[in-house]
């Protein structure tokens, strides 16, 4: 570095480098900016991330989706420098085949491509739909790889207080009543969550995507009212409480080793409960409805999880209906991880802009104007950029439609009436409303997904209208809820996944910025291509990663690298997460300081840990750690390491429960197959089977749960019976009493009964009650 102090701005680099590889190119110049010194590291190794990918039968759709999240720093580097939290027993393990993959895209040494073919399996196994060399759609693709390393990454989040369910409210003033009151606890990285509605039916748009394939993309054949509904149901939609439903497990072992110090991490420094039973209610007296409404809320109370997935991308929605008769409120908080928005047409513009003077009725405190808070300068600025934009032909590209226009249209309000009145729990009729969402929460990288593809029931279509998009600046300031803790609100683009075709066939590309030269590449397969930013801004955009903008944190990184490099004198030495050390280096928005990736309950190390701790931590001095604490908060301070001893006892103690359960039900079990007429055949749902076999077998850490029959079982007659085609065991009374007794939970449902009965010969015969079997 010279001494008038020049940085180099290019230091949000991904990879290591030797600190022989330093001194050797310090006395180079950086290939963007020109500025000299041993702070050229980053913008040296410029030929990085530039890798191809072959073309293995129609996975342009795969390649380029792989290609718009390796230029997604947070979660290139987190694959990078937390590869010792990479860690799943969960099958295809397919965030270990991400990781490989990132590694050798982001290699020094790198090839001129490489081929997906560990990843494109485990996909295959994941989802049957991407399965043979059909083109599919790269956004399906997309969701269902983040959803699947979320799943094996996943862990349990801190609980925080707040939140109801089904909160409803009144209120007579000029703001959205309930928006101040949904805001999650959560202040840093991850995902908050809320309450429920008071509407009720509509399941998130993420669990509705599981079941069907996406409306809006290629080889989709849905109909037109499906599509429509989804667009509504985004709005509106029930937080669905699945443990995969974005919100968000993680965490072999190797000798404990020396952990580095910060000193040697300084490219990485640089900008670059064991769930309770409470319902132990069993037997005759067991009722089946509240089974059902017990294990629901005990399902919601357990589904609190993150993973570097939601961390990343997950951002949070807060809708509401509001009746205008009696002005009663329902809210829903729902998580998302991508945001599917409307390509406006020329009517549907019109009708957007026009809605500026429109006034809804003054009771609601609601307004259309979705432009108006960014001012009148913006609305002028805005009328005259449309004014010069319809000054191009619009049969070049069909209407022109800005991504703000988009978005717009996206949280646009609407009004409730006529055909589509809302029904109103409190007056319990049909009246008119209003309905509109606001972002509670934005997440760190931002997903769109511009619907292009419309589906009807003979054909299909696609949107070819140009949507213009910004590089840098865009701004979502105007769709945030009042009080959100949001806090940085620009957006510059990363990343566009584009496509060229038709809605029935076609071919995928990926226009990404590289992180450490700052310059625009084309991935097609396996062919990388240097092009200018208009090249970009001119595609047809079907996929875009946005990037929280902040400079400020660029500044607080290169404060950090400062006070490392001091030497200061220290008498103590401080361990931090090295997870949430990477999210200092690559989020805007890290939050507090978490040390929970190390640390168990009781602030000791748990033992299954120990033995890899240096790949959960880094060592700072006294001088980075006070600074990193004062700034962000959290905790707590960790300047000694050791094996917790409760949680030695009480693995112990786990170890054995676990031998006893298995032990017990294997013997059991045995003696249920040696019956050759069991008197009493009792079902046990295979689901909750399935993951207490997980548990006892050591796969999970979390006991099961009460058991849950509620989905095998059926009321008729005043009695429960085994549902027609459910998933289920058939197991001893014996077994299904020592299981009960551990676990509770229920209805107890008989599939076989024998009883003895006596003849008119006076023999002994059997009378059947009911009939059904099935082997566990």
């Amino acid at each position: 570095m010279s001494d008038q102090g020049d940085i180099c701005p290019h230091l949000n680099s991904i990879g290591e480098v030797t600190k022989e590889e330093l001194l050797q190119k310090s006395k180079g110049s950086c290939l963007s900016c020109g500025v000299g010194g041993p702070n050229l590291w980053a913008c040296l190794q410029v030929n990085r991330g530039l890798t191809g990918m072959k073309n293995i039968g129609n996975s342009c759709y795969m390649n380029a989706a792989l290609q718009a999240l390796s230029n997604c720093p947070p979660l290139t580097q987190f694959f990078l420098d937390c590869s010792g939290l990479v860690r799943t027993d969960k099958k295809p393990a397919l965030c270990k085949s991400y990781q490989k993959l990132i590694s050798e895209l982001w290699h020094k040494k790198r090839p001129s491509y490489v081929v997906p073919t560990s990843l494109s399996q485990g996909i295959k196994l994941v989802n049957p739909m991407f399965r043979g060399y059909a083109q599919q759609d790269t956004q399906e693709f997309l969701r269902c790889l983040m959803d699947q390393l979320h799943e094996e990454l996943k862990e349990p989040q801190a609980e925080c207080g707040g939140g109801g369910e089904g909160d409803e409210r009144r209120d007579g003033g000029d703001r959205s009543p309930s928006e101040d009151e949904f805001l999650s606890c959560d202040s840093g990285g991850g995902t908050g969550t809320g309450g429920g509605v008071g509407t009720g039916g509509p399941i998130s748009e993420k669990e509705r995507l599981k079941e069907k394939r996406v409306l809006g993309s290629p080889l989709h054949r849905g109909s037109q009212e499906m599509d429509e509904d989804a667009d509504v149901d985004t709005t509106v939609a029930e937080e669905e409480p699945d443990n995969e439903a974005s919100m968000q497990k993680r965490p072999q072992s190797r000798p404990c080793s020396p952990v580095r110090t910060v000193q040697e991490l300084h490219p990485k420094l640089s900008p670059s409960p064991t769930r309770s039973s409470p319902f132990r209610s069993a037997g005759p007296e067991y009722s089946f409805k509240k089974a059902q409404l017990f294990l629901g809320a005990k399902k919601q109370k357990q589904s609190h999880y993150r993973s570097v997935i939601s961390d990343i991308f997950d951002g949070s929605i807060l809708s509401l209906v509001q009746c205008l008769t009696c002005d009663r409120v329902s809210t829903t908080v729902e998580t998302f991880q991508d945001l599917s928005l409307p390509i406006p047409g020329k009517e549907d513009l019109a009708k957007l802009h026009s809605s500026i003077h429109q006034n809804l009725p003054a009771k609601t405190g609601v307004s259309l104007d979705v432009y108006g808070s960014q001012g009148w300068i913006t609305y002028i600025m805005d009328s005259i950029r449309r004014f010069v934009v319809s000054c191009i032909p619009s049969w070049f590209w069909g209407p022109m439609v800005t991504l703000e226009d988009c978005l717009a249209a996206f949280f646009a309000a609407d009004e409730l009436k006529g055909d589509n009145m809302y029904s109103c729990e409190r007056c319990k009729k049909l009246r008119n409303g209003v309905k509109y969402c606001k972002v509670l929460r934005l997440p760190e990288i931002l997903c769109i997904h511009l619907k292009r593809f419309r589906h009807e029931v003979m054909y299909s279509f696609k949107i070819n209208s140009h949507v213009a998009f910004p590089l840098e600046g865009l701004e979502l300031r105007p769709f945030l809820a009042k009080d959100s803790p949001s806090q940085i609100t620009t957006y510059d683009l990363l990343s566009v996944i584009c496509h060229h075709g038709t809605a029935g066939s076609g071919h995928y590309i990926a226009y990404c910025q590289n992180v450490i030269n700052g310059q625009w590449y084309e991935f097609d397969d396996q062919y990388v291509t240097e092009v200018h930013e208009t090249v970009v801004q001119n595609a047809e955009a079907y996929v875009l990663f946005y990037r929280k903008s902040s400079e400020e944190s660029v500044r607080e990184r290169q404060k950090v690298v400062d006070l490392a490099s001091m030497k200061e004198p220290s008498l103590l030495q401080f361990y931090i997460s090295r997870e949430w050390l990477n999210k200092f280096n690559t989020f805007t928005e890290p939050g507090p300081i978490s040390n929970h990736t190390f640390l168990c309950q009781h602030g000791g190390i748990p033992p299954n840990k120990y033995h890899y701790i240096d790949d959960l931590v880094v060592i700072l001095p006294q001088n980075v750690w006070e600074y990193l604490y004062n700034s962000f908060g959290g905790g707590p301070a960790v300047n000694h390491l050791y094996v917790c001893a409760i949680c030695q006892v009480e693995l112990e103690a786990l170890a054995k429960r676990r031998k006893v359960e298995i032990d017990t039900f294997i013997r059991l079990n045995k003696e249920f197959q040696a019956e050759e007429a069991p008197t009493v055949i009792l079902c046990i749902s295979m689901q909750w089977f399935r993951e207490w076999e997980s548990f006892v077998k050591g796969k999970d850490n979390e006991p099961p749960g009460p058991i849950d029959n509620s989905k095998i079982g059926v009321m008729k007659g005043g009695h429960v019976q085994i549902k027609q085609g459910a998933d289920y065991g058939q197991i001893s009374e014996e077994t299904w009493q020592y299981l009960l007794s551990i676990y509770s939970g229920g209805p107890e449902i008989a599939v076989r009964q024998t009883v003895p009965a006596t003849n008119t010969d006076g023999l002994h015969g059997e009378r059947k009650i009911e009939a059904e079997t099935r082997a566990l």
